[in-house]
């Protein structure tokens, strides 16, 4: 599997809902109120939905999901 990059693990902090699919219809949910010149958003979490969906709900419990903000 692919790891996540910095920016989608940010991605996924601020859309989390506490489950793998959950947080994957957030994601595709959020995408209907993009502009259209918000390409780099769109890849971003496109390629961040990917990789979600491409994982199980037991790496998916793994990921740290919440910010750091000690760093």
């Amino acid at each position: 599997m692919n790891e996540f990059t910095f920016e989608e693990m940010n991605l996924l902090c601020i859309y989390n809902t506490g489950t793998r699919t959950g947080l994957i219809d957030a994601l595709e949910d959020m995408k209907q109120y993009l502009e259209t010149d918000e390409t780099e958003l769109l890849a971003l979490t496109d390629s961040a939905i990917a990789k979600l969906r491409a994982m199980d709900d037991t790496s998916f419990e793994q990921l740290e999901l919440y910010p750091d903000f000690d760093k």
